[in-house]
């Protein structure tokens, strides 16, 4: 009996042991490729290259911004929301497969449900609103991501001039030390003034590039401190408290206005649910007027005007600080 539990005690033991040695093993190796990771995109392709030039000038095409990219057809909007988007697909590229979707969804539900014509009307929609709301969700979510990096980011930039830098290289430490987005947006910047752009105008095409609404008050103190002097590090001080109260108060905005996108939400979701519900329970519900073409501009009519209640709801629940 005794040997018997010896022996449970060993293969305990080794499989504790095992476990051990195969976490260890796994932190050490992923904190030695942690630390030969870069920080940002930029200086990943300063890895690859060793020229700053090169660097700098894929980082621009791929933003559309070394001239050739500007010369197509689609609007100045849609360029300008891929721009601050940060997507690397080429608008023609992106128009192309954001239009075979819309097609696809389109003539499949139109097929699906014996109604091609109303397929390839909601096809036609999705054409125009698709690309739209994709680019708008991406500049969403890096404008949010720079936003919570600003603040950190212009510290950064003071600690620089406390230690007696200038400010491009203050801005250069914020392009070495600081993750994606605002990394790759102020080593560009940084790029730009180093091959023999106007400090001002770089700045300048730091908001065109990224369009953050917290961007003008760094530009404009920037730009005053340039033209009549003034401490900067104190100004860029005050200027991270400012950026961070206006945070504090969004999310405090986003917490009391909860009520009425939650009632948009609901709205929208119950319509929907009920009818899958009853296709589901009673299958045969809407059979003898699902063929009627009357039911079918019912329902557009129907999706019209609860489309129409959302963006009233969220508009009044958008409360801008």
């Amino acid at each position: 009996m005794e040997a018997e539990l010896s022996r449970y005690a060993v293969y305990v033991f080794a499989a504790i042991a095992g476990v051990i040695l195969a976490e260890t093993a796994y932190l050490l190796m992923s904190a030695s490729s942690g630390s030969r990771r870069a920080v940002n995109r930029r200086m990943r392709l300063t890895e690859k290259t060793a020229s700053q030039k090169d660097v700098l000038y894929q980082l621009r095409k791929e933003r559309g911004l070394d001239g050739a990219s500007r010369d197509t057809s689609l609007t100045k909007v849609l360029h300008r929301m891929r721009l601050q988007a940060a997507m690397k697909m080429p608008l023609a590229q992106f128009a192309s497969v954001t239009t075979l979707a819309s097609l696809l969804i389109g003539v499949t539900a139109g097929l699906y449900f014996n109604v091609l014509a109303a397929g390839l009307l909601g096809a036609a929609v999705l054409m125009i609103v698709m690309p739209i709301v994709i680019l708008r969700m991406r500049r969403s979510a890096r404008h949010k991501a720079f936003g919570a990096q600003l603040p950190e980011a212009l510290d950064l930039i003071t600690r620089g001039l406390k230690a007696g830098h200038p400010v491009p290289i203050a801005i250069a430490m914020v392009a070495r030390e600081m993750p994606d987005p605002i990394g790759t947006e102020f080593g560009i910047m940084s790029d730009e003034v180093t091959y023999g752009a106007d400090f001002v105008i770089a700045l300048e095409a730091l908001f065109e590039r990224v369009g953050h609404e917290d961007l003008p008050l760094f530009v404009t103190a920037v730009k005053i401190q340039s033209t009549t002097g003034g401490n900067l590090r104190e100004i860029l001080d005050g200027l991270s408290h400012v950026i961070r109260e206006r945070a504090k108060l969004r999310r405090k905005i986003k917490a009391i206005s909860i009520e009425g996108r939650m009632s948009a939400y609901i709205l929208t979701a119950v319509p929907v649910f009920l009818i899958a519900a009853l296709n589901v329970l009673v299958p045969d519900y809407y059979g003898d007027v699902i063929d009627n073409p009357l039911t079918w501009y019912l329902g557009a009519g129907a999706g019209f005007w609860l489309l129409v209640g959302n963006v009233i709801l969220f508009k009044l629940a958008a409360i801008k600080p």
